[in-house]
């Protein structure tokens, strides 16, 4: 089994290219893949590999400025989850592109435990929003939550600005599949002048991990970013898999659809790329099965 862990911490890092090599490098050594962001605002991401390679990561980025009490989730995943390592400079941790959100320095919205949760969202004066994209949506969800449908995270502040005369003298729950959209969605708000915003602690994962299935009000599946593709209750790999074409989820029977070709298109997106898309689709898939065949990892794959 790979140990998989998940993670995000703002911070101040007046370097973040400094801190890039030293980080890669032993992720490298330690046979750990996935991908790290780093940014002036903090790090995030999720990587997998062996115990003691994990172990040795969260202790280097505990060195970190700020990270010294930095949290992180675990899960297992039966497959390697991600094929390489990414350490990747960028503008923000988790793109929403409001300069004036800022975690750091005008704080969050009210954290809820996942055992206080079902009870927050089931008071009537409580509007549950969901801030993820509208695909991971698609698959699992809290009862009587509001998917905004979004194809992008920096698509929020416009759809806030068009639905905010619906949550009058409400009181906003909002969550995400960690906890990282929310620290910004939440100060969003609270710019916003919404006085009574609160988040998920740790997120849907948290969720998943810590309450019981029987007192459970998650509805589906959680949509993960790497090769496990969605996660259940227990965090349990679940039945889905991935459209290499979209990279959305789907489950094993929509491979039986007439729009189906592996590699090149879904029910989903075969309508919304061309002819030519296709083509290159399939000569990337014609690579993937040669790499295979040869006992190699094809970048093209997850």
């Amino acid at each position: 089994m790979y140990t998989v862990a998940a993670l995000y911490h703002f911070t101040r890092f007046e370097d973040p290219a400094a801190l890039q090599g030293p980080l890669l490098d032993l992720c490298k050594s330690q046979g750990i893949s996935g991908t790290l962001l780093l940014a002036k605002e903090g790090i995030n991401g999720t990587i997998a590999g062996s115990r003691a390679g994990i172990d040795a990561v969260i202790a280097h980025i505990q060195t970190l400025p700020g990270c010294a009490d930095f949290e992180w989730k675990e899960s297992t995943a039966s497959v390697p989850p991600f094929h390489r390592m990414k350490v990747r400079l960028k503008r923000e941790i988790v793109t929403m592109g409001q300069p004036d959100v800022d975690p750091i320095a005008n704080g969050t919205g009210h954290y809820v435990d996942p055992a206080d949760w079902n009870e927050l969202i089931s008071a009537p004066d409580v509007a549950v929003i969901d801030t993820r994209n509208d695909y991971e949506v698609a698959i699992g969800t809290f009862d009587g939550a509001i998917d905004p449908l979004t194809k992008s995270f920096g698509e929020f502040p416009a759809w806030w600005e068009e639905n905010k005369h619906r949550f009058h003298n409400k009181r906003i729950a909002m969550f995400c599949t960690g906890g990282i959209r929310c620290e910004k969605s939440t100060n969003f708000l609270m710019g916003q002048g919404v006085e009574d915003v609160y988040h998920l602690k740790g997120g849907i994962l948290k969720y998943l991990e810590e309450v019981p299935q029987e007192q459970s009000k998650w509805d589906g599946e959680c949509f993960v970013f790497d090769a496990r593709v969605s996660v259940g209750h227990e965090l349990k790999e679940g039945p889905h898999i991935l459209c290499y074409a979209c990279r959305r989820p789907i489950l094993p029977e929509d491979r039986n659809r007439p729009e189906f070709e592996e590699g090149v298109a879904c029910h989903q997106c075969a309508h919304e790329t061309t002819e030519e898309d296709k083509g290159r689709f399939r000569e990337r898939q014609k690579q993937i099965a040669l790499a295979k065949k040869r006992g190699t990892h094809h970048i093209g794959g997850l």
